[in-house]
């Protein structure tokens, strides 16, 4: 029984994991990459944070918004710090995410969000940190475009 118990595990385990891992030649259709019913979209240049939404606008789709510990670990697997869909440009210290939602998963970086300087109000995704960091809006940082599929 403790076999079946540790074999079980090990499967579930993997299950996990393979939700993860990207097959490029499987997932990746004009730049997006399929993951856990949405499509993302990776820029290539640098932008800053309203202009980064503009152009996810203009592919029907908005800025990420990240919903689980899963999607944060998908996202910082690309190894990059970008722009996501959260600020709080409307009420200074109300994040909210561009859908207007409020954050039911948070991921913040220690100490953050501290508004440095008194002008970061927008959200960006740092891998090495594996967390999120408030950042001025007008710096340039590549982002994450998220279209859901279902």
């Amino acid at each position: 029984l403790n076999k079946v118990t540790q074999l079980q595990m090990k499967i579930d385990r993997q299950e996990k994991e393979k939700k993860v891992y990207i097959k490029p030649h499987e997932h990746f259709m004009n730049g997006w990459i399929y993951f856990s019913s949405s499509c993302y979209f990776l820029s290539s240049e640098n932008k800053n944070w309203n202009d980064s939404r503009q152009d996810c606008l203009g592919r029907g789709a908005d800025l990420v918004i990240i919903n689980s510990r899963e999607e944060q670990s998908f996202l910082k697997n690309f190894g990059l710090t970008v722009w996501i869909g959260l600020s709080d440009l409307e009420t200074e210290g109300e994040w909210k995410w561009v859908d207007g939602s409020s954050l039911s998963y948070t991921s913040w970086m220690e100490n953050e969000p501290n508004d440095h300087g008194k002008s970061e109000d927008c959200g960006e995704l740092v891998p090495e940190k594996d967390g999120w960091n408030d950042f001025p809006c007008s710096a340039g940082r590549p982002w994450i475009c998220e279209k859901k599929t279902v």
